[in-house]
């Protein structure tokens, strides 16, 4: 039934594309996750309840998510780490057993030297060490993998891309 779901929602998002008043709403809420639906509706020339209905559908069609975003060293995560994940067998399989760990924060698939990439987030060394040992090279198809220690973060912007011009 999962399966069923996510292959009908992806259907209607190829469908149902983005205009230009939704490419619009997300840019501004890329900026203000918390802007109201009132200054939203001006912004865009629409009433605050049809921009309340085209955000609730980005929503709930996973065209975007709202969250609040930490600082990790603010909230007591002060390591942070990539590490690049060699795998035997289907690295999707891999991904899927990843994912739902609690300090694996993005898990991508890739071509080069590694199957996959997973981003990590912990308290510290001792934890860093623990979440790689206990968690991911404890998975039997994982055969190697490359810890790259963050020094510091340069950047780190959700806006993805220019959606409006």
């Amino acid at each position: 039934m999962g399966e069923e779901l996510r292959t009908r929602n992806d259907d209607q998002r190829a469908q149902r594309g983005l205009d230009t008043t939704d490419r619009t709403l997300i840019s501004l809420l890329q900026h203000d996750g918390r802007a109201s639906f009132t200054a939203l509706a001006k912004a865009v020339g629409l009433s605050e309840g049809a921009v309340r209905q085209r955000v609730q559908r980005l929503l709930r069609e996973d065209m975007m998510q709202i969250v609040a975003i930490t600082a990790p060293a603010n909230v007591d995560l002060d390591r942070q780490a990539m590490v690049g994940i060699t795998v035997s067998g289907d690295p999707r399989e891999v991904a899927d057993k990843l994912s739902p760990l609690p300090h694996v924060h993005s898990v991508v698939l890739c071509a080069g030297s590694f199957d996959l990439l997973a981003e990590l987030t912990c308290r510290d060394d001792e934890h860093l060490l623990q979440v790689l040992g206990e968690d991911i090279r404890s998975i039997p198809e994982v055969t190697g993998t490359e810890l790259f220690v963050y020094l510091k973060r340069a950047k780190q912007d959700y806006t993805w891309g220019h959606l409006t011009n």
